[in-house]
């Protein structure tokens, strides 16, 4: 299956003011790297240090922006936009709309669905799927196999559950969401109190509440609130591997990599990004558009949007045991340095008062 130039710009006309320089019923057969493109590939680049593939690639049409028109001309067929990564990721979903059909409505004889959930027009079920009672699935949805939707809890128009996926009691999620291979949404948060050198668990009695246009990754958990909701806002992308404790906040638009744990009570801005393997400690505050670095451990709310970072380089292990030696007494030896520096001033002689004769 193919789609052709033409075809490509003018679907996505009405958001790009995009130029095509080739020939318009060139058709593509693939979305490809530069240096993996063949004769019938569409491409992009978008960063100068790519530069130098442009030219060699054998793709059927590149994407460029406006400064590379000319490499670009110079090599062969381009379409010239304003923002290349996001044109070439609206071209993704026009291809995957194309080649990769979402399944027709289906309820599979396998799957358990109570009497009393309500399922809206154009629903797939997939098969072993179970929907609980009282539990809504709005128009369009799409349920893979083995995926449990527990009771009362509502699913938005169009959203797609991928395979065992779990969306417990009472849990709400928005329209057009994703959710990968995995995924548990509403496990009860780590909620207990100390007794008798025992642990006495916490009912945990909120939801999770999703808002919409959110993906999550595979194998991710959002744990539902001890008391009020656990709440993930419109737009936010989560990756795979990642842990989201109950009653954590997290701002529209906000996206985490892979790995990143964010503990109870944590309450995250819009807008923010948090690298992979970054730890962010409970009860903390982050600013709208705070970028967090890959491994960082955010110990203190960060309250003005920036840049962060909180992490030991890597070294060889010999040199690294030395340098974390030294860290041990890196307070010891701030307090010495102070007393040298006093001593230092008192023996510094006093400057005499200057003159009528001295300058």
């Amino acid at each position: 299956m193919s789609l052709s130039l033409s075809e490509i710009v003018g679907a996505l006309a009405g958001e790009f003011d995009a130029e095509l320089l080739a020939d318009a019923r060139t058709q593509i057969q693939s979305l490809s790297s530069l240096e993996s493109a063949t004769p019938h590939s569409l491409s992009f680049i978008s960063h100068a240090k790519y530069l130098s593939q442009l030219a060699a690639s054998a793709a059927a049409c590149v994407i460029v922006p406006p400064q590379f028109k000319a490499a670009a001309v110079a090599r062969g067929a381009c379409i010239v936009v304003s923002d290349p990564y996001r044109y070439f990721a609206r071209v993704t979903q026009l291809w995957k709309l194309h080649h990769n059909v979402l399944p027709a409505a289906l309820i599979h004889p396998t799957a358990v669905i109570d009497p009393t959930a309500r399922l809206g027009d154009d629903v797939f079920v997939g098969a072993f799927a179970c929907i609980a009672a009282g539990a809504v699935i709005a128009a369009g949805v799409r349920i893979g196999e083995h995926t449990v939707i527990g009771r009362n809890a509502q699913v938005g128009a169009g959203s797609r559950l991928a395979a065992r996926v779990t969306l417990g009691e009472g849990c709400l999620m928005g329209e057009r969401c994703i959710l990968h291979p995995g995924v548990v949404i509403g496990a009860d948060g780590f909620g207990f109190a100390p007794h008798a050198g025992g642990w006495e668990k916490i009912e945990q009695l909120g939801r999770v509440r999703i808002g919409n246009d959110v993906e999550i990754g595979a194998n991710t958990c959002i744990d539902r609130g001890a008391l009020d909701d656990t709440v993930i806002e419109d737009g936010v992308k989560l990756d795979n591997l990642i842990q989201i404790g109950h009653n954590v906040h997290i701002g529209a638009h906000t996206a985490m990599a892979g790995c990143v744990g964010v503990a109870g009570s944590a309450r995250i801005g819009a807008h923010c990004t948090i690298g992979g393997a970054a730890m962010i400690l409970g009860h903390l505050t982050l600013a709208d558009r705070v970028n967090i670095s890959v491994a960082t451990v955010v110990t203190r709310s960060i309250l003005q949007p920036g840049h962060y970072s909180g992490f030991f380089p890597v070294d060889d292990n010999a040199t690294w045991e030395k340098n974390a030696a030294t860290l041990k007494h890196l307070h010891s030896l701030r307090d010495r340095l102070k007393q040298v520096e006093k001593q230092i001033a008192l023996q510094q002689p006093t400057a005499l008062p200057a003159t009528k004769d001295q300058p």
